[in-house]
């Protein structure tokens, strides 16, 4: 009944995605991608390695950007979705900084840890954190916009704080130090090649849109149309954190993506995830692209971490959509 019930607005969406706003968005996209592949310090044209360098260091760079913007920007639709809650994303959840808590365990059981073991432990400390945002979400009685995230925020600053304190005793400090840069300075052939598994959680969050549509609803709406909600919740905090945990270990924390993108596609498309998906990975590959773009060039020849980027403009979205939400009440 599910399946068929959606057949209709599943081919309505199919036939609006390929608009001209959105034909337009991915030439911008790609004009963004060909500039990023053709600018830093280094002089392709000037030195004979050039063509070589530009294969090891340009190309990875601009597609970690476009799968990194896209895993972030997802991340934070599905999460809003299934809080019910504008302000939700992994930054303000914690779900970033149990990532690094997962990284600094890894450290510690692994003197030099292999990337997929700094993934690994990353993913499980994600799905981990996650879990117990959603069991504190589900004991508070008073569930407005604003105690949402603040309870997040609040989380994540005592999982920031002990693996502050683990890395200071155990002599860590430059491995979170590194982590909290967030940087695509260092990416270059043999270090990005992981976050291709994006396209698979895109995949799979394609495949569940519409039962993570219906989770927004809430549990007895959606439990009614029959669909296990617990199911739901837990399948897509697992997307979640996959998607956050590969990023945090190959690139590192990147805050307010998740919270800038979905805010401005819902802003003009509504909620259904299904047709807002590919609007989010776009519009976040573009976002992220042009931060790192800013970060290259802003102080050349040297670069600014692209998270410091994302957090000067993420911070002054959130609060012009407080201010959104206190004028419309």
């Amino acid at each position: 009944m599910f399946g068929a019930g959606n057949s209709q607005p599943q081919n309505y969406n199919h036939q609006n995605i390929w608009t001209k706003p959105f034909i337009l968005a991915i030439i911008i996209v790609i004009i963004l991608g060909i500039i990023s592949m053709f600018t830093g310090v280094y002089d392709l044209r000037g030195h004979e390695d050039g063509m070589e360098m530009f294969f090891i260091t340009r190309i990875p760079r601009t597609a970690s950007l476009m799968l990194t913007g896209a895993a972030m920007a997802m991340s934070g639709l599905v999460m809003q979705l299934i809080t019910q809650n504008r302000l939700v994303e992994p930054t303000t959840t914690g779900t970033i900084e149990w990532a690094g808590l997962g990284l600094i365990f890894v450290y510690l059981l692994f003197p030099a840890p292999s990337l997929v073991l700094r993934m690994t432990g990353a993913i499980i400390f994600s799905f981990i954190g996650t879990m117990v945002f959603f069991l504190f979400l589900r004991s508070v009685k008073l569930r407005s916009s604003l105690i949402v995230p603040i309870i997040g925020i609040m989380l994540g600053s005592v999982v920031s704080a002990i693996s502050t304190f683990v890395g200071l005793i155990f002599q860590m400090t430059q491995n979170i130090e590194t982590w909290f840069i967030g940087s695509f300075a260092s990416i270059q052939t043999g270090r990005y090649e992981f976050l291709w598994l994006i396209i698979l959680v895109t995949f799979l969050i394609f495949i569940y849109a519409d039962r993570l549509t219906l989770a927004s609803l809430g549990e007895d709406v959606t439990t009614s149309l029959g669909v296990n909600y617990n199911k739901i919740v837990l399948i897509g905090t697992a997307l979640i954190a996959f998607a956050v945990g590969t990023v945090a270990a190959v690139i590192g924390n990147l805050p307010f993506l998740g919270l800038i993108v979905p805010n401005i596609i819902s802003m003009f498309r509504g909620d259904d995830l299904r047709s807002n998906l590919p609007w989010v990975c776009v519009v976040g590959m573009g976002t992220l692209t042009a931060a790192d773009l800013i970060s290259r060039t802003i102080i050349s020849p040297f670069e600014v971490p692209v998270s410091l980027i994302l957090g000067t403009v993420g911070a002054v979205v959130f609060i012009v959509i407080l201010l959104r939400r206190r004028r419309l009440g």
